[in-house]
């Protein structure tokens, strides 16, 4: 049997988290427990934040559509997780929320979004990006929300990264070789940044850019040209398969 009960309702809260805590929920966390979830007084859910780990606590309902959470006890620590950007081309609303749940799914610490010369969404709603890493986070146990940083020009987006970040380059020019093989030969690294390009891939110029920086690996994701919302989780299962906290 899991030791993490996986059947348990999980909420995700800003409010600080500790034994016997109060934590005062919003008009629409209120209504999600109340009328979705049907919860009553003394009914238990767990809670997290990003940085307390995980609680377990029960419903104190303060009107019919009000109500708070008093904390109990810890039932999973805080942990650690990869040092792990991803920086995407935006893209339509239903494969950049279906990307964004899965890059939460598969543990990045980091979404940036990158505007390139062939980008066709140059408009990115970040709350709409956050409700759906909240989401995903909520039900696939994960205890800490990836930072989710303002969309910017590649250019600039590179320059931010530190010097010793191994960038990890999708490139669908690359040799078409064991992509795990390929990540070990670039050897240890301290943090890691998957970028991935437009459904028209990128310029010269910008392909230039990345290959520019002081450490990239370039990476083949097979024979067949992968959309972009695929070719974010298939790179991001060879990554932490390779270098990442699958191993």
């Amino acid at each position: 049997m899991a030791e993490y009960d996986f059947a348990a309702q999980r909420l995700f809260v800003d409010s600080d988290l500790a034994a016997d805590a109060l934590v005062p929920l919003e008009r629409q966390a209120a209504h999600y427990l109340l009328s979705v979830l049907r919860l009553g007084a003394g009914d238990a859910i767990h809670v997290f934040n990003g940085r307390d780990g995980e609680w377990r606590a029960v419903v104190e309902p303060s009107g019919r559509k009000a109500a708070h959470l008093r904390v109990g006890s810890r039932v999973r620590e805080q942990t650690a997780r990869p040092d792990l950007a991803l920086l995407f081309a935006p893209l339509k609303h239903a494969r950049l929320d279906y990307m964004v749940q899965k890059a939460v799914e598969m543990g990045v610490s980091e979404l940036r979004p990158v505007l390139t010369r062939r980008t066709v969404a140059t408009r990115v709603n970040l709350e709409r990006m956050r409700a759906n890493a909240v989401e995903a986070a909520e039900q696939c146990g994960v205890l800490a929300l990836p930072g989710i940083v303002p969309e910017a020009r590649l250019p600039q987006a590179l320059d931010a990264l530190p010097a010793d970040r191994l960038v990890v380059f999708c490139d669908e020019d690359a040799p078409v070789v064991d992509p795990v093989a390929a990540l070990a030969s670039a050897g240890p690294a301290v943090g890691f940044a998957l970028v991935i390009g437009p459904e028209g891939g990128f310029d010269p110029s910008e392909r230039e850019a990345i290959l520019a920086r002081p450490r990239v690996c370039r990476l083949s994701l097979g024979p067949r040209i992968l959309r972009a919302d695929t070719a974010a989780v298939a790179a991001l299962a060879v990554l932490q398969s390779a270098l990442g906290d699958w191993r």
